[in-house]
């Protein structure tokens, strides 16, 4: 599949008719280039990037999506929501869309090559629950690593609720690395709650995840560096729920994060 075919089943939500990981050979290395040149194309046509999404750093859910490492993608001002507590998202022309419960950092400053966790803390400005909204197009959710990739990583919207200065949070990275790894988050869906997660599910907490992150990026041939005001969404701490319009989600995350909540429409 082209770069422009992929580019057209995400903007109007149809389904792949096969995997590209059918064709022999399609492997990790080709899905990055392909994502990078749906990049381009979304770029020259007046999309802005706005920064970064991880995904795949539950643990816990690699067996069931049959995908057992992180993968990248880029978040877009088309895809990018802020609120405080309480947000609206259209699902329009997402395929299969799923939510999810995450951790968002605002990046202050590019971190240098081979950060350290303290380095890593010092070039984040803020920290924010989120919930994004993740899609494929491929039936029943069913695929391999090098499809989800290809598949813009599975990205498709982002709500980021209330942003808080990390200096407010934590003292330096151990605190804040314990402090989320030891938080934990209640999903609920119209009042009733769906599941339970932690931040230490994602590979064993989000601080973790994004300094996991930045080498994988920084090793992938033609992909942008992190640039001070991205945002990057870190993963999800529970599974990935079917969310359909008309729906109200609510994540209360444990201290310091909080509440986020979300009403859906077409």
């Amino acid at each position: 599949m082209t770069p422009q075919a992929l580019l057209d089943h995400q903007d109007h939500g149809h389904l792949w008719d096969r995997p590209l990981t059918d064709q022999a050979g399609f492997g990790l290395d080709d899905a990055y280039a392909s994502a990078l040149a749906v990049r381009a194309l979304r770029m020259a046509r007046g999309e802005q990037p706005r920064g970064f999404k991880i995904g795949f750093t539950n643990r816990t859910i690699w067996d069931r999506y049959n995908v057992h490492a992180p993968i990248w993608g880029s978040v877009w001002n088309t895809t990018l929501s802020l609120c405080e507590q309480e947000g609206q998202l259209s699902l329009a022309a997402t395929c299969q869309p799923r939510l999810e419960p995450e951790t968002v950092f605002g990046m202050r400053s590019c971190p240098a090559p081979g950060a350290s966790l303290q380095t890593l803390f010092e070039a984040i400005e803020w920290v924010a629950p989120g919930f994004e909204i993740v899609q494929s197009h491929l039936p029943d959710w069913k695929f391999l690593p090098a499809d989800t990739v290809a598949d813009g990583a599975l990205h498709a919207r982002l709500l980021v609720g209330r942003r808080i200065p990390v200096d407010q949070v934590a003292s330096d990275a151990a605190e804040l690395d314990a402090l989320l790894a030891r938080a934990t988050v209640t999903l609920s869906r119209d009042g009733q709650r769906i599941d339970h997660g932690a931040g230490a599910h994602v590979l064993d907490s989000p601080l973790r995840a994004l300094h996991h992150f930045l080498p994988a990026l920084r090793a992938c041939p033609g992909a942008p560096d992190v640039q001070a005001g991205d945002v990057v969404t870190t993963g999800t701490w529970t599974d990935a729920w079917p969310v359909a319009p008309g729906e109200r989600w609510t994540a209360c995350f444990s201290a310091p994060l909080g509440t986020l909540t979300a009403t859906f429409s077409d």
